[in-house]
């Protein structure tokens, strides 16, 4: 089974969201685009067009996985609380729908994706358009920031079931296979 995901860069003004998959060993950005919510004048009517809008994405693009960015720090704190509660309106619409979602921090992102956690959004954007087929049109910040919360999810999955082969291929495990790997370091 192809794993299509769901990546989204939660914000209450500007949500961004991107769709990845995988065709024949190379990674396609279905769609990367942003939800601008700038114009609704009430707070907690942007998180309803948030809850309502992500559970549309779902519906339509029947994602394998879900991805979310944690927003970490901010200067101001009311802006900081607008954004956790844009990402509990994603969350919450992703669950509803009785789907998973993973958190990721954002230097965990840029660290998946360039090496280095402190990576400027310029260096992501980069690196994501040599390893992603990616739309034509130019892609706003956002949606940007979302497809590499996917890109970071991907990897983790990728990872987790090459640990999992590994697993599955290893015949002996925990102490037994250290113990057999290292007769010397055990006392007669």
């Amino acid at each position: 089974m192809t794993d299509i995901i769901l990546g989204i860069d939660p914000g209450s003004r500007v949500m961004g969201y991107a769709v990845l998959t995988e065709d024949n060993g190379k990674l396609i950005a279905l769609r990367c685009d942003v939800l601008r919510l700038a114009h609704i004048e009430q707070h907690s009517d942007r998180l309803n067009v948030i809850f309502d809008e992500v559970s549309k994405l779902l519906s339509s693009i029947n994602p394998t996985s879900c991805a979310i960015e944690t927003p970490i720090y901010g200067v101001d704190p009311q802006a900081m609380l607008k954004l956790g509660r844009a990402q509990a309106a994603a969350i919450l619409a992703i669950k509803q729908q009785k789907r998973s979602v993973e958190e990721y921090y954002p230097k965990e992102v840029k660290k998946s994706i360039t090496g280095n956690g402190n990576a400027s959004k310029e260096q992501v954007a980069y690196m994501l358009d040599k390893m992603v087929r990616l739309p034509d049109e130019k892609l706003p910040n956002d949606a940007t920031d979302a497809l590499a919360v996917a890109w970071c999810h991907y990897m983790n999955i990728k990872g987790a079931k090459t640990r999992k082969q590994t697993h599955q291929n290893n015949k002996k495990g925990g102490w037994e296979a250290f113990v057999a790997e290292n007769p010397n370091r055990l006392k007669s």
